[in-house]
């Protein structure tokens, strides 16, 4: 871990001041795709982040993605040591990104995904109110959602979810209601659509648009499961971020719907790649993959109205520069 000189080895010097604006945030998950995002965001707005993350070889965590600036901790947030760690660095706010993100996963193992992200989140949860944590900013989903009867999607749809991965994204929900109601501990929720951009694991099980980025990079053949025509509403990691940063002052006891309002299948993302890249991946269908939903579309307007945020990045162009992104990763091939 990086260790400041001071007398608090997280600290490098600046104290929490709502007047300056400087806070002490903990972002667990903060190595991973959308937590280092969410980091930099962060960073750039001058706040004091340490990143807790178990760099998980199938969460997408890669050390890289942590700022320099930002302190550092390789732990799993199931551990008992979260303690020390929340008591040296006293963070005011804690965001919380760490997860088993997977819904493939959580379907074929129910147990390690409710261990990851129920008793992992209960653990984060305990540590912060003894910590004395303002408030937790969550890492929830539109998998909540299931397959609703109408679209949009609303903050007020009924949470139906088809996967134990939307299970436990509901149930954190809950616990977080209890933590604000009997124990002080504010929040504020963010149901993410389907998020996409830079640093997405192009070598797991979630993240269509960088798996198919990659291997059209390889000149490989791409899967598409059901018919293809299953939608998702996808929103930009850089604007994801930007709620993170609304949220820390706004949204006290909230549950947002994050996405752009437009419905994108699977094949329109290959189509956009083959323009993108000039090449004709092959493709293989296969079946429909066990707890997916079938088509997924946000109203976010209340995020509009309670956290001021709208999304800024259209899909196209956010598409390009995910692959421009990889492109000069060097995608092995």
């Amino acid at each position: 871990m990086q260790r400041a000189a001071s007398a608090n080895p997280f600290c490098d010097g600046r104290r929490v001041s709502k007047g300056d604006r400087i806070l002490r945030i903990i972002v667990t998950g903060g190595a991973g795709f959308i937590g280092s995002h969410v980091v930099d965001a962060y960073m750039a707005e001058g706040h004091d982040v340490l990143v807790l993350d178990s760099l998980w070889e199938q969460g997408g965590g890669r050390r890289a993605n942590v700022p320099e600036r930002a302190s550092f901790v390789h732990m799993d947030i199931r551990d008992e040591n979260v303690s020390r760690i929340f008591s040296e660095f006293k963070p005011e706010v804690v965001n919380h990104h760490a997860a088993q993100h997977s819904v493939a996963i959580s379907t074929r193992d129910p147990i390690y995904d409710a261990q990851v992200n129920v008793v992992g989140l209960l653990n984060v949860l305990e540590n912060s109110v003894k910590a004395g944590v303002r408030k937790v900013l969550f890492a929830s989903s539109g998998a909540t959602f299931g397959n609703p009867e109408r679209l949009p999607i609303t903050d007020d749809t009924p949470q139906q979810p088809t996967s134990p991965y939307g299970i436990t994204k509901m149930v954190a929900e809950h616990y977080l209601r209890y933590y604000r109601s009997e124990k002080g501990l504010d929040f504020t929720a963010l149901r993410y659509g389907n998020v996409y951009g830079p640093r997405q694991d192009p070598n797991g099980e979630a993240g269509v648009i960088a798996i198919f980025a990659a291997a059209f990079l390889r000149h490989e053949g791409v899967r598409i499961d059901w018919d293809g025509e299953q939608t998702r509403d996808y929103v930009y990691a850089a604007d994801v971020a930007r709620a993170n940063v609304a949220a820390l002052e706004r949204g006290a006891g909230g549950r947002y719907v994050i996405g752009t309002g437009v419905k994108t299948s699977v094949n329109s993302i290959y189509r956009a790649l083959v323009g993108a890249s000039g090449f004709d991946a092959p493709v293989t269908h296969a079946p429909r993959r066990p707890g997916d939903a079938r088509d997924a579309q946000f109203d976010a307007s209340r995020a509009r109205r309670d956290l001021a945020w709208e999304p800024s990045t259209p899909f196209l162009d956010g598409l390009q520069a995910t692959y421009d992104y990889f492109k000069k990763a060097a995608i092995p091939r």
